[in-house]
C-alpha cells in the first residue's frame, strides 16, 4: 500500500491519534493508535509514540498495514450501466446499496456486483475491498459513479477529483423554504467530535467545503433543489443544508428526529456526473433519472400545494 504523507496545519498542538482520525476518515482514532504503536507512524522522520503533540508544519508520514484479506465474492447483482468502455464505466447504484464491502457489509455491495461483472478488469489503486472505486456516495443516496477499470484511468479520474474539475450535480428535497433562488455554502467540514459516524460544519481538523445550491421548485414546506459540488467531502450536502436550516428530507441523521420513514432514508440523488475521459481526454457527461420513492415524494408534495 502507498505511504500517506500530511502536513499539519493546526497552530494548536494536537495529539498525533486525533490529527490522523480526523484528517483521514478512513483511519478511525483506534486505528490510528495502533499504527503509532506498531512504529508505521513517522513526524519528520521519528517514530514518536500516540501522545505525542503535532504542531504546525509537521511532515506525518504513515505507513499503512497490509488490510486484512477477506474474500470479497463476485455477485450475479444487476448493475444500472449507463456507459462503459475498456477504461471505465459509469452506473446508476441504486437507494440502500452498501458501495463497498466494510465491516457488517460483505457482500451485495456495488463492488461484489463489479466483480462479477467486469471479472478482474478492475483498477487495483484502493485494494481488494474497493477496487475500482475512485469515489464513494451514501448507502441511502441513489445516482451516478464513476469506477476504473484500470490504475491509469483510476489515478486519471483521482485527479480530476482532486482538481476540482469534475462535474457532480445532485437533487434534492430539503426541509422549509428556501429564501433565496441560488446560494453557496463554503463552511469547512470535519469529523463530529462527539459522534464520530457524523460530520460537521467546523474549523477545527477540517477541510475546505463548497456546495452551490439552486431552487427548482417551491413545495410548501419543503423544497426541490440541485446541489452542484465544488468539492466532496463526507456527507457534504446533507452537513451543509442541515447547517444553513434546510435538512435533506428522510435523513435520520441531520435531519429531525421525526424522520420521514417512507423515504427509507435521505431524499438525495447524485444527478449528473462529467468527467474528461482517462484515454481520449473528450468532456463526457452523464445523467440518470431520479429513482421512483423521489418522483413519487415529489408527486405526494405537489398535490398538497396551496396557491
Amino acid at each position: 500500500m502507498n505511504n500517506i504523507l500530511l502536513t499539519v496545519t493546526t497552530d494548536t498542538p494536537l495529539r498525533i491519534d486525533r490529527y490522523i482520525s480526523a484528517n483521514l476518515p478512513d483511519i478511525s482514532r483506534s486505528s490510528a493508535v495502533k499504527l503509532i504503536e506498531e512504529g508505521n507512524v513517522t513526524v519528520n522522520g521519528n517514530t514518536v509514540n500516540k501522545s505525542f503533540l503535532v504542531s504546525s508544519e509537521d511532515e506525518i508520514e504513515i505507513y499503512p498495514s497490509e488490510p486484512e484479506v477477506y474474500d470479497v465474492e463476485p455477485e450475479n447483482i444487476e448493475l444500472d450501466i449507463i456507459y462503459e468502455d475498456d477504461d471505465l464505466l459509469v452506473v446508476n447504484k441504486p437507494k440502500d446499496m452498501v458501495v463497498h464491502p466494510a465491516a457488517g457489509h460483505y457482500s451485495n455491495t456495488l463492488v461484489n456486483a463489479l466483480l462479477y461483472h467486469c471479472k478482474d478488469s478492475l483498477s487495483g489503486i484502493n485494494g481488494v475491498l474497493r477496487p475500482g472505486i475512485v469515489h464513494r456516495i451514501d448507502k441511502n443516496t441513489s445516482g451516478l459513479l464513476v469506477v476504473a477499470k484500470n490504475d491509469k484511468a483510476h489515478e486519471s479520474l483521482s485527479q480530476q477529483i482532486k482538481d476540482h474539475t469534475i462535474t457532480r450535480e445532485y437533487r434534492a428535497v430539503v426541509y422549509g423554504n428556501i429564501k433565496d433562488d441560488k446560494g453557496t455554502v463554503d463552511l469547512p467540514i470535519g469529523r463530529n467530535k462527539k459522534d464520530r459516524k457524523k460530520m460537521c460544519v467546523t474549523q477545527e481538523n477540517s477541510r475546505e467545503a463548497v456546495t452551490h445550491y439552486e431552487v427548482i421548485e417551491r413545495l410548501n414546506d419543503f423544497t426541490y433543489i440541485k446541489c452542484i459540488l465544488e468539492t466532496g467531502r463526507t456527507h457534504q450536502i446533507r452537513v451543509h443544508m442541515a447547517y444553513i436550516g434546510h435538512p435533506v428530507a428522510g435523513d435520520d441523521v441531520y435531519g429531525p428526529k421525526k424522520v420521514i420513514t417512507q423515504l427509507n432514508g435521505q431524499c438525495l440523488h447524485a444527478y449528473k456526473l462529467g468527467f474528461n475521459h482517462p484515454s481520449t481526454g473528450e468532456y463526457m457527461e452523464f445523467t440518470c433519472d431520479l429513482p421512483q420513492v423521489f418522483t413519487d415524494f415529489l408527486e405526494k408534495l405537489r398535490k398538497s400545494v396551496h396557491y
